[in-house]
């Protein structure tokens, strides 16, 4: 077997266990992929990693796949890509399709009921681990913090006025204003020399 072979099979098992393991979808898989790729493997850099991230959730498509497809491209090229999404979506298809025969039976199940409660303590858990990961590893520029607690400041605001302003916007604004940060800097550069 070729080296690119072991690495595409190595990619499409360990987004296996990722996708059959997490519960929560993307945001909950975020800490366990740090781990595997940037502390074990440690096939992304923790800067790099942290870019694909913020890639994946500006981009169209649930970020599980979007994480896997991107390092399955880096790693292996259109087949690492390819097998890293497969391996990644299959579990959640293969646990769907067998819950959907016997769907009505199956939530009429008192453990069934707890297990989900569990269930979604643990994502809740998930989620609050990646993000305190992320904040650690953000840089510690007067730029990152101002976006930080101006997002941080309306977030808090428009929840409690009860005003609806979705994700998306925060994505969008904050990408523009780290285009703009960075052109100007560009210029700023160019006018000093």
């Amino acid at each position: 077997m070729s080296t690119k072979a072991k690495t595409v099979f190595q990619l499409f098992i360990t987004f296996l266990k990722i996708g059959a393991f997490t519960f929560g979808g993307g945001y909950a898989m975020i800490a366990l992929l740090e781990s595997e790729f940037v502390s074990r493997k440690k096939w992304l850099e923790k800067e790099e990693y942290l870019d694909m991230l913020g890639v994946a959730e500006s981009t169209p498509g649930p970020i599980a796949v979007n994480t896997a497809t991107f390092i399955g491209y880096k790693k292996a090229g259109i087949f690492g890509s390819v097998f890293s999404t497969l391996g990644v979506c299959l579990p959640s298809f293969v646990i769907i399709f067998i819950i959907s025969l016997f769907f009505e039976r199956f939530l009429e199940l008192r453990i069934v009921s707890l297990a989900f409660k569990g269930i979604g303590a643990c994502v809740v858990y998930l989620i609050f681990s990646a993000g305190v990961k992320m904040f650690k590893n953000l840089k510690r520029d007067i730029f990152t913090r101002a976006i930080f607690l101006l997002v941080l400041a309306a977030f808090i605001t428009f929840y409690l006025i009860s005003f609806k302003f979705s994700t998306i916007y925060y994505i969008l604004i904050c990408g523009a204003l780290g285009v703009f940060a960075y052109l100007f800097g560009i210029l700023k550069g160019e006018k000093d020399k």
